[in-house]
Protein backbone atom coordinates (compact mmCIF):
# COMPACT_ATOMS: atom_id res chain seq x y z
CA UNK A 1 0.00 0.00 0.00
CA UNK A 2 1.12 3.36 -0.77
CA UNK A 3 1.15 5.87 2.08
CA UNK A 4 -1.77 7.60 0.64
CA UNK A 5 -4.33 5.03 0.96
CA UNK A 6 -3.59 4.85 4.90
CA UNK A 7 -6.63 6.27 6.58
CA UNK A 8 -7.11 6.94 10.31
CA UNK A 9 -9.51 3.60 11.57
CA UNK A 10 -8.55 1.62 8.80
CA UNK A 11 -8.27 -2.30 9.98
CA UNK A 12 -5.38 -3.92 7.84
CA UNK A 13 -5.90 -8.03 8.34
CA UNK A 14 -3.33 -10.60 7.98
CA UNK A 15 -3.07 -14.79 8.30
CA UNK A 16 -3.42 -16.84 9.63
CA UNK A 17 -0.09 -17.77 9.38
CA UNK A 18 0.34 -21.71 11.59
CA UNK A 19 2.94 -21.74 14.18
CA UNK A 20 5.48 -24.80 13.03
CA UNK A 21 7.25 -26.47 16.21
CA UNK A 22 10.11 -26.87 14.51
CA UNK A 23 10.16 -22.96 13.58
CA UNK A 24 9.58 -22.31 16.80
CA UNK A 25 12.99 -24.94 18.17
CA UNK A 26 15.14 -23.08 15.57
CA UNK A 27 13.95 -19.87 16.38
CA UNK A 28 14.93 -19.68 19.89
CA UNK A 29 17.57 -22.11 19.66
CA UNK A 30 19.12 -19.14 17.63
CA UNK A 31 17.79 -16.16 19.15
CA UNK A 32 16.43 -16.80 22.57
CA UNK A 33 17.37 -20.37 24.05
CA UNK A 34 15.30 -19.95 27.29
CA UNK A 35 14.47 -23.46 28.45
CA UNK A 36 10.86 -22.92 27.99
CA UNK A 37 11.41 -22.32 24.02
CA UNK A 38 13.84 -24.76 23.62
CA UNK A 39 13.24 -27.93 26.34
CA UNK A 40 10.14 -30.28 25.84
CA UNK A 41 10.71 -32.00 28.82
CA UNK A 42 11.78 -29.52 31.55
CA UNK A 43 8.93 -26.95 29.71
CA UNK A 44 6.10 -29.69 30.69
CA UNK A 45 7.45 -29.33 33.94
CA UNK A 46 7.51 -25.60 34.06
CA UNK A 47 4.65 -22.88 34.36
CA UNK A 48 3.16 -23.03 30.54
CA UNK A 49 2.89 -26.96 30.73
CA UNK A 50 4.73 -27.15 27.42
CA UNK A 51 6.86 -25.21 24.73
CA UNK A 52 5.49 -22.06 24.03
CA UNK A 53 7.37 -19.57 21.11
CA UNK A 54 9.42 -16.91 21.81
CA UNK A 55 7.35 -13.32 21.96
CA UNK A 56 10.64 -12.04 19.71
CA UNK A 57 9.03 -15.25 17.16
CA UNK A 58 5.63 -13.54 17.56
CA UNK A 59 6.79 -10.10 16.99
CA UNK A 60 8.27 -11.45 13.67
CA UNK A 61 5.48 -13.02 12.67
CA UNK A 62 3.22 -9.89 13.38
CA UNK A 63 6.13 -8.16 10.92
CA UNK A 64 5.86 -10.35 8.14
CA UNK A 65 2.29 -10.01 8.49
CA UNK A 66 2.47 -5.98 8.41
CA UNK A 67 5.18 -6.11 5.41
CA UNK A 68 2.98 -8.67 3.35
CA UNK A 69 -0.35 -6.85 3.93
CA UNK A 70 0.77 -3.21 4.06
CA UNK A 71 4.42 -2.54 3.95
CA UNK A 72 5.38 -4.16 0.78
CA UNK A 73 6.02 -1.74 -2.00
CA UNK A 74 5.22 1.53 -0.32
CA UNK A 75 7.10 3.79 0.61
CA UNK A 76 7.99 2.58 3.99
CA UNK A 77 11.72 2.63 5.05
CA UNK A 78 11.47 2.08 8.57
CA UNK A 79 10.45 3.37 12.24
CA UNK A 80 11.75 4.58 15.08
CA UNK A 81 10.36 2.50 17.68
CA UNK A 82 7.59 1.09 19.34
CA UNK A 83 5.25 2.95 22.18
CA UNK A 84 4.19 -0.36 23.48
CA UNK A 85 4.87 -4.16 23.17
CA UNK A 86 2.41 -6.81 25.57
CA UNK A 87 2.72 -10.67 25.15
CA UNK A 88 -1.14 -11.16 26.48
CA UNK A 89 -1.01 -15.14 26.46
CA UNK A 90 1.81 -17.57 24.72
CA UNK A 91 1.88 -18.81 21.31
CA UNK A 92 2.34 -22.86 21.27
CA UNK A 93 3.06 -24.91 18.14
CA UNK A 94 0.17 -25.42 16.04
CA UNK A 95 -1.29 -22.18 16.47
CA UNK A 96 -2.31 -20.23 14.25
CA UNK A 97 -2.27 -16.35 14.35
CA UNK A 98 -3.25 -13.52 12.82
CA UNK A 99 -2.87 -9.88 12.34
CA UNK A 100 -5.39 -6.69 12.53
CA UNK A 101 -4.07 -3.76 12.70
CA UNK A 102 -5.59 -0.34 12.73
CA UNK A 103 -4.37 2.84 11.69
CA UNK A 104 -4.41 4.86 14.80
CA UNK A 105 -3.00 7.80 12.94
CA UNK A 106 -1.25 9.21 9.61
CA UNK A 107 0.63 12.70 8.75
CA UNK A 108 3.13 14.40 6.84
CA UNK A 109 6.55 15.53 9.05
CA UNK A 110 5.72 19.46 10.67
CA UNK A 111 9.61 19.58 9.48
CA UNK A 112 9.96 17.25 6.36
CA UNK A 113 6.74 17.29 3.93
CA UNK A 114 9.12 14.03 2.22
CA UNK A 115 8.15 12.48 4.97
CA UNK A 116 5.43 10.57 6.15
CA UNK A 117 4.39 8.86 10.10
CA UNK A 118 2.09 6.63 10.36
CA UNK A 119 1.30 5.24 13.80
CA UNK A 120 -0.51 1.72 13.95
CA UNK A 121 -1.69 -0.72 16.38
CA UNK A 122 -0.89 -4.19 16.08
CA UNK A 123 -3.08 -6.77 17.54
CA UNK A 124 -2.39 -10.33 17.01
CA UNK A 125 -4.86 -13.37 17.96
CA UNK A 126 -4.65 -16.82 17.89
CA UNK A 127 -7.01 -19.41 16.27
CA UNK A 128 -9.69 -19.33 19.35
CA UNK A 129 -9.86 -15.11 19.25
CA UNK A 130 -7.32 -15.24 21.72
CA UNK A 131 -5.22 -12.07 21.74
CA UNK A 132 -1.92 -13.06 22.42
CA UNK A 133 0.03 -9.81 21.31
CA UNK A 134 -0.22 -6.08 21.38
CA UNK A 135 2.18 -3.29 19.59
CA UNK A 136 1.67 0.39 19.11
CA UNK A 137 4.14 1.29 16.14
CA UNK A 138 5.12 4.20 14.41
CA UNK A 139 6.04 3.57 10.52
CA UNK A 140 7.76 5.85 8.24
CA UNK A 141 7.64 6.89 4.64
CA UNK A 142 10.21 8.54 2.35
CA UNK A 143 7.17 10.41 -0.14
CA UNK A 144 10.29 11.73 -1.90
CA UNK A 145 11.65 8.85 -3.35
CA UNK A 146 10.56 6.77 -5.91
CA UNK A 147 9.46 3.26 -4.98
CA UNK A 148 10.19 0.01 -5.95
CA UNK A 149 7.35 -1.74 -8.51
Amino acid sequence: MKFSEFKVGMVIKHGPIVVDEQQMLDFARSYDPQWFHVDEEHAKKGRWGGLIASGWLTCSLAMRMAVDSALYDSESFGSPGLERLRWLLPVRPGDAVRLEATVDSVRTSSTRDDLGIMRWSWRVFNQRDEQVLEVEATSLFDLGAPTAS
